[in-house]
């Protein structure tokens, strides 16, 4: 079913594959992407297009009417603009990928691997980025999500992030999960 937008948070992976509808209920494309501005928002959904080329478009987040658990409503197919990647801007996996970079703190911890981010639909606000420190450790210690009030700072080689609150791996952490 199809929910208000600004209900709950996302992640990315959440929304990878998740297809997008016209609100007359015609199928455009599934999301592919995320689009992130430097000032660490989520601005745009980067959509795989349906057609013979497949072509990648992008939808700004808040020309999105629902973000629904088995698809994302969209008011009409002319809020698309084709895909051209900014100098400005990120993405997890296409033009300048941030997915599996080095994630470190304002004072130079090493924190792990760019994993995910969590971010307010509605807004496209990122509150939170989930870190990996590769396969096995995810499994004996699980990932670490670090929730943080400020932007990154995101580099060529690595993201500099502002570590209020850390969960995961530890099972005396005191953070509430973020919701799902």
């Amino acid at each position: 079913m199809f929910g208000k937008a600004g209900d709950s948070l996302r992640t990315f992976s959440l929304l990878k594959g998740m297809p997008v509808y016209e609100k007359n209920g015609d199928l455009l494309g599934e999301v592919c992407d995320i689009v992130i501005q430097e000032s660490g928002q989520v601005s745009h959904l980067l959509l795989q297009c349906k057609g013979l080329i497949g072509n990648k478009h992008t939808v700004p987040i808040k020309n999105i009417i629902s973000f629904g658990h088995d698809g994302i409503l969209l008011e009409s197919k002319e809020l698309l603009t084709k895909y051209k990647g900014k100098p400005s801007e990120y993405t997890m996996h296409h033009d300048k990928p941030l997915m599996k970079k080095h994630t470190l703190s304002q004072i130079g911890d090493q924190l792990g691997l760019l994993d995910d981010v969590y971010f307010l639909e509605e807004l496209g606000t990122i509150i939170g980025y989930e870190l990996t420190d590769g396969f096995f450790s995810d499994i004996t210690q699980g990932k670490r999500v670090i929730r943080t009030p400020h932007p990154p700072k995101i580099g060529k080689d690595a993201i500099i992030v502002s570590v209020t609150k850390l969960r995961g791996g530890k099972p005396y952490d005191e953070m509430s999960k973020l919701p799902k």
